[in-house]
């Protein structure tokens, strides 16, 4: 159950850091993402949504309320979500208008599975029997994000290319290569193609994003034309770590299936 610890901690940390950024932006969700002006007292409600979700991320942490914490912080997640429906509708057709919508997903099914691998600690097997289909539905959702993450690759190639490390030969090229590892990652999770693998190589492909590109963006003398703001960086940042640890806690679930979502007789 160590590995389910060590997803639990890094999903509290991520947790808590997209809390405190709300907090710092005044914002319900990353990305700009605020309530609806006729929503009475709303920035009550975002400072309080935001508050909760850091109590949470605290609760996380201890075995008596982890459970109950991640439900808190997955509701949280699923109203980030449902606040990036008017952007899609306006640009149903634009990459642009549904990346905060996969965002919020991937990050949700991240939080799904956390739930279920903490409900079954108890027992010797990491994935509960039942729920096992939800369970799948979260690792298979969260592989079409990855899909839709590796088409933004192709159609923002040479915004991708900017990020790109400069002491990195064939900028433009990794943008392509790391497009097709997304795609691949989120057909392996998808289909059943080798998906711990998947889901391994397309968490680490995340930790090396956050800690090769936004970290260092922070030191860039001037800053980066692509990182944007202070508060757009750290709101990168901050989402980047979320996915990273939900991308983790999908690699974790599926550490007894090597070949296919069936479990590994073998592992």
């Amino acid at each position: 159950m160590r590995t389910v610890g060590l997803a639990q901690v890094s999903f509290a940390i991520a947790s808590a850091s997209l809390a405190v950024c709300c907090l710092a932006d005044g914002d319900f969700a990353p990305g700009g993402y605020t309530l609806a002006p006729w929503i009475p007292g709303r920035q009550a409600w975002t400072c309080g949504s935001a508050l909760v979700v850091l109590a949470a991320s605290a609760g996380l942490l201890f075995s008596h309320t982890a459970v109950r914490s991640v439900l808190t912080i997955g509701a949280y997640l699923a109203a980030w979500a449902v606040l990036c429906i008017p952007q899609i509708l306006a640009k149903p057709l634009s990459i642009e208008g549904w990346y905060g919508f996969c965002e919020a997903l991937s990050s949700l099914a991240g939080a799904g599975i956390l739930c279920a691998l903490l409900l079954s600690r108890g027992r010797r097997s990491e994935i509960p029997t039942a729920g096992e289909r939800g369970v799948r539905a979260a690792q298979v959702l969260f592989g079409f994000t990855c899909l839709f993450y590796g088409c933004s690759h192709f159609v923002y190639a040479a915004y991708t290319a900017a990020m790109v490390p400069g002491w990195l030969p064939g900028r433009l090229e990794f943008a392509y290569i790391t497009g097709i590892g997304h795609a691949a990652a989120g057909v392996g999770m998808v289909f059943g193609i080798l998906p711990r693998l998947a889901a391994t190589l397309e968490a680490g492909m995340m930790s090396l994003f956050g800690l090769l590109v936004w970290v260092p963006s922070f030191f860039m003398q001037p800053r980066p034309e692509w990182a944007g703001p202070p508060k757009s960086q750290w709101s990168e940042l901050v989402v980047t770590l979320v996915l990273t640890a939900s991308a983790w806690i999908i690699a974790t679930s599926l550490r007894d299936r090597a070949r296919g979502f069936e479990p590994d007789s073998r592992a």
